[in-house]
């Protein structure tokens, strides 16, 4: 069970262990309330979607401000679960309390606090991903969106479904209202998922960094000697050829593949592989005259100017990284801002 006050990875689409000790003390006889963030104004500590757990004695996991109304929080929720009524929180982060959890200026922060009493619904939606739930704020009814049905207490209008499932893509929560209805869509997405292809010294500095920016990491090279746990200590890792791996990997729309051995043996097939799939980021290690190398085979293989122009290579932003630390820090900041848009097409 997670201590009182540690906060595990709570991004938007990574809420599972405050699920999971939600569904742990519902297992126990506590009562269970649920916090979550469904707007932001300003500059706010968590985005929209984060989420705080609290039990009936006043033990929490998660973040909904990194700790400036924490406290406010907590006591809310234990009312809600003494009266059985949900709430929503309004507050305003004033300049001196976001200072504190470092940021540079406040905002206004907005909190539905509700009742958990339902361990199959949490646990759906810590396991059952990716889907949307729609919540009517003033009702407390909800409905729950996969990208090919719904079910649940609330009739979505057509634009409503598509509102919730482009929320789904964009992986982002957010509030919506139609006609007098206020409704706020919440996005229960898998971790993102990043393969790299080769054990070499890159990977073992970009391997953890993209762990703390939550990719579910997978290292691939079949060259024993370079793929050990030594090597990469706590890490999934295949030993399989790059293109068998990465058929049984499943490269999807959440997926950031990045080749890194500098050789066509291994990387060519991969990238054959992470080319026919969905996947938001490719990148590819090598200079521009290795990379021009590179397209020539793949052309040779069958794929043209659109295929080519989803690598990112040489790989990374151009910021000067020397070490293999500092390309590692290119590389994944490359692979956020493609996550978020912000690459120049």
């Amino acid at each position: 069970m997670a201590d009182a006050g540690k906060s595990p990875e709570n991004t938007p689409g990574n809420t599972n262990g405050v699920l999971e000790q939600a569904v742990s003390w519902l297992g126990e006889g506590k009562k269970v309330a649920l916090a979550t963030v469904i707007g932001t104004w300003g500059s706010s500590p968590r985005p929209v979607g984060s989420q705080l757990a609290v039990d009936d004695a006043g033990a929490f996991v998660g973040s909904v401000s990194g700790g400036c109304i924490e406290g406010s929080v907590i006591g809310e929720a234990l009312e809600v679960m003494a009266d059985g009524n949900n709430r929503i929180l309004d507050f305003g982060v004033s300049d001196e309390q976001a200072w504190e959890v470092g940021l540079a200026c406040g905002g206004n922060v907005k909190v539905l606090v509700e009742h958990a009493d339902d361990p199959a619904e949490l646990n759906r939606l810590a396991n059952e991903r990716p889907v949307a739930t729609v919540t009517d704020l003033d009702t407390d009814k909800r409905s729950y969106v996969t990208q090919n049905e719904d079910s649940g207490d609330l009739k979505l209008s057509a634009e409503m479904l598509d509102n919730a499932r482009s929320a789904l893509r964009d992986d982002r929560s957010k509030l919506f209202t139609e006609g007098d209805d206020n409704l706020f869509v919440q996005v229960f997405n898998p971790p993102l998922r990043c393969a790299i292809i080769g054990a070499v010294h890159i990977s073992q500095a970009l391997v953890p960094m993209a762990q703390i920016a939550g990719f579910d990491v997978t290292v691939i090279d079949p060259r024993g000697a370079w793929a050990t746990e030594a090597r990469f200590p706590d890490v999934k890792m295949s030993d399989e050829w790059p293109d068998d791996a990465l058929n049984a990997f499943k490269p999807d729309t959440r997926t950031a593949v990045v080749t890194l051995t500098h050789d066509p043996k291994l990387d060519d097939p991969a990238l054959e592989v992470a080319l026919k799939s969905d996947a938001f980021y490719i990148g590819s290690l090598g200079s521009r005259r290795t990379h021009a190398a590179r397209l020539e085979r793949l052309g040779e293989a069958g794929f043209g100017d659109d295929d080519f122009a989803r690598i990112h290579a040489p790989v990374g932003l151009d910021l000067g990284a020397t070490s293999p630390a500092e390309i590692a820090v290119t590389i994944l900041a490359e692979m956020v801002a493609a996550k978020h848009g912000k690459l120049d097409s």
